[in-house]
């Protein structure tokens, strides 16, 4: 009983994080398709770019809130009999089922985001204030370079540095977690990478409302 109790927590968090808001609030509000125009990714950046802020803000919040939520029910609902060092560990596994979730949406065909604001979202959860360090980070990069997605990587890279140098986590499951976004967030931001490298990413433009754009975060 005590493993499906775990299992439908597990997937109670992958359909939380499978919640496409820039798929859902694209067509319903505009009549378009996010994933057809700007670089193709159902993610709060390439909504901002293609639809404005007033579509944009609202899909990052919710995916903010949906990684959050997810990781949060294992506290609200947790499972009978589980020692607190085994929770820790199921909360992980629901973060990571929230997360992927929100990259293969089951609601929108297995094709969403990068899963940059349903991180932090489960960041908040698991690691308040190394989020608040790591957003820092993110900030001066983007504006210092105007690039989302360098901004991502970077505090990315930074994320498992904060967490282990910084606020001290031990936690070997946390560390591991830390370090598996170090690495997952670069890997989606590949094509990112590439356009960087050849000089052709393109900037975040605060000017401009709607634009088809090649990057996202």
């Amino acid at each position: 009983m005590t493993v499906i109790y775990i299992l439908l927590e597990i997937l109670l968090a992958y359909l939380l994080g499978s919640v496409p808001s820039a798929v859902w609030i694209g067509k319903l509000l505009y009549g378009i398709d996010v994933r057809q125009h700007g670089s193709g990714n159902a993610g709060a950046t390439n909504v901002i770019r293609v639809l404005g802020y007033k579509a944009g803000i609202p899909v990052m919040l919710i995916d903010v809130f949906k990684g959050w939520l997810a990781v949060q029910i294992a506290i609200w609902l947790p499972v009978p009999g589980l020692s607190p060092e085994i929770m820790i560990y199921v909360r992980i596994i629901m973060a990571l089922a929230a997360v992927l979730g929100h990259v293969f949406p089951v609601y929108a065909g297995f094709k969403g985001g990068k899963g940059v604001g349903t991180i932090a979202g489960v960041g908040i959860s698991l690691f308040p204030l190394a989020i608040l360090i790591v957003l820092l980070v993110f900030i001066i990069v983007f504006t210092t370079t105007h690039y989302v997605s360098l901004s991502s990587i970077i505090a990315s890279l930074a994320f498992p540095l904060v967490v282990y140098f910084i606020i001290g986590v031990r936690h070997p499951g946390l560390v591991g977690l830390s370090l598996l976004v170090a690495v997952f967030i670069p890997a989606t931001h590949r094509k990112n990478i590439r356009r960087l490298l050849k000089g052709e990413e393109l900037k975040f433009d605060f000017r401009r409302k709607k634009a088809a754009a090649e990057n996202s975060n």
